[in-house]
């Protein structure tokens, strides 16, 4: 309980810029391979820092970077069930999976298993209605004002990485950039914001900033 939404906020925001600076900043490019929970350790001022790089690997924009899997089960992409190519969409993934377990205080891997990310029209319409105030960490009391709308961001950032199709998720430069941003108020308040809406922000933001 003590790590409160606000310090979530930060902790995913810090992540998030960490891993877009080793796939963006850095040349050759850092894939991590093993983002997961038991890798990101908080210091004093909750800042979040990766840890682990020793099944990091350079990305090679001119060979076809396949190697043997690594990585942990419950946060690997599921493409890397067939294929072993490295690249930085597989870290968008796991970001993906660890920033739903910083919102809802436990793994998602249920949720993930129940949610329409490979198809929507084969999904049954059930999901669709699941609250997302319901799936939150239930210890916590909701967030409230702006920080309601960056943990509303924040959800539909991770649902975005958490997408079949590995060139449907974004970069990790884009994920960076629209938590640095003013997050756009909630056009309906956050009890009644489904997960189905998180799929489509037009539906459930405005233009308007707080």
């Amino acid at each position: 309980m003590e790590l409160e939404w606000g310090k979530r906020v930060k902790v995913v925001t810090g992540l998030a810029n960490a891993i877009s600076y080793m796939h963006h900043e850095c040349c050759p490019c850092i894939v991590h391979r093993d983002i997961s929970s038991k890798n990101v350790l908080l210091d004093e001022e909750y800042e979040a820092h990766l840890s682990d790089f020793g099944s990091a690997r350079t990305v090679d924009p001119y060979s076809s970077n396949w190697t043997s899997f690594a990585g942990t089960f419950g946060y690997a992409a599921p493409e890397l069930a067939y294929t072993m190519e490295v690249n930085e969409k597989c870290d968008m993934y796991s970001f993906g999976v660890l920033t739903l377990e910083v919102i809802m205080g436990n793994h998602p891997r249920d949720l993930i298993s129940s949610l329409p990310l490979r198809s929507s029209s084969s999904s049954p319409a059930v999901h669709h209605q699941i609250l997302f105030r319901n799936v939150m960490d239930q210890r916590l009391s909701p967030p409230r004002n702006q920080i309601a709308n960056q943990v509303v961001s924040i959800a539909n950032t991770a649902f975005a990485c958490l997408q079949a199709n590995p060139q449907s998720r974004p970069t990790m430069k884009q994920v960076s950039d629209k938590l640095a941003a003013s997050s756009p108020s909630l056009s309906v308040p956050l009890d009644l914001i489904t997960l189905q809406q998180l799929f489509d922000p037009p539906t459930w933001t405005s233009c308007s900033h707080s």
